[in-house]
């Protein structure tokens, strides 16, 4: 089988001048410039080099991005009430708060603290309880992103059968409602799951995010399957990879996600499309919304 490449920075790319057009034209209308504030705690080096990916291609479409940086040892108390007046400021349309935060902070009470219609990752309980019944306010980026890049293959997946691997709250647990709501048969799979390699090879379409170098082979993959694959493995020889066998599975997939290159930079203009999205539609229903 001749297997298509999804590159993602082509696609991404592609995505990147329509939101740059419609910079434009809010700009000619004399409306207001989208703002993204971005808050950043501690010196993770991957962090740091996401935030600087996002700030780029802000400026490159045309919105507004304001970075907070703090030291890891930050109180919860202090991040909270920056949170909570990025919600009251109107010049804001999406707050996003960089993970991995340190042990000590509470991750999880500190998203819900921002506002869901700020919540441009897509993490709010509120978001994820609308995108479970279909009916998304804000989409987890990841999880858009994968449905983007297989929107490019336009391959019908009504009634495909979507595998899982890995099943955190950031990818695989929004990534089965969204195949959910494409109307496709979904297994999620973790690190206990049995026999994994015979579910895979049931799969029409594989999402893998599960952080293992290549621990997906080609053998296990259908024919003729679309493999998107999230995770991003640095070897002791500095190479990046995937969770999947990329070389293997080449000739079995009818399209691949390349690592790096294919979901990550999706993922990125996907948060900037949100954040256009948030401010093109609930810029005027603010003060109607509800402070969750």
């Amino acid at each position: 089988m001749n297997t298509e490449l999804l590159n993602g920075h082509e696609i991404a790319n592609s995505i990147k001048n329509d939101l740059k057009i419609i910079i434009a034209k809010r700009k000619l209308e004399g409306l207001r410039i989208p703002g993204l504030a971005m808050i950043l705690v501690g010196n993770n080096v991957s962090s740091e080099i996401y935030i600087e990916k996002k700030r780029n291609l802000c400026a490159e479409v045309g919105i507004k991005s304001q970075d907070f940086r703090f030291d890891k040892t930050v109180s919860k108390s202090t991040l909270v009430e920056l949170i909570k007046s990025l919600n009251d400021d109107y010049s804001i349309d999406g707050i996003l708060l960089q993970l991995p935060l340190p042990v000590e902070l509470n991750c999880n009470s500190i998203m819900q603290e921002i506002l869901p219609h700020k919540d441009v990752d897509g993490f709010h309980p509120y978001n994820v309880g609308l995108l479970s019944i279909g009916n998304p306010l804000l989409r987890s980026c990841t999880a858009k992103a994968v449905m983007s890049l297989i929107k490019f293959t336009k391959i019908d997946i009504q009634g495909k059968h979507a595998v899982i691997i890995g099943a955190s709250n950031i990818v695989g647990k929004p990534m089965a409602m969204e195949f959910i709501n494409s109307r496709c048969t979904v297994t999620i799979c973790n690190s206990l799951t049995y026999d994994l390699p015979n579910i895979i090879k049931q799969a029409d379409i594989v999402v893998s995010a599960v952080g293992k170098p290549k621990i997906i082979r080609g053998d296990w993959i259908k024919f003729g399957a679309i493999v998107l694959d999230v995770g991003i493995n640095k070897l002791p020889n500095g190479e990046i990879v995937g969770d999947v066998d990329f070389a293997s599975a080449i000739g079995k997939a009818s399209w691949i996600t390349p690592v790096p290159g294919g979901v990550g930079p999706m993922t990125v203009v996907t948060l900037i499309e949100n954040t256009i999205y948030a401010a093109e539609n609930f810029y005027k229903l603010r003060k109607y919304l509800c402070n969750y």
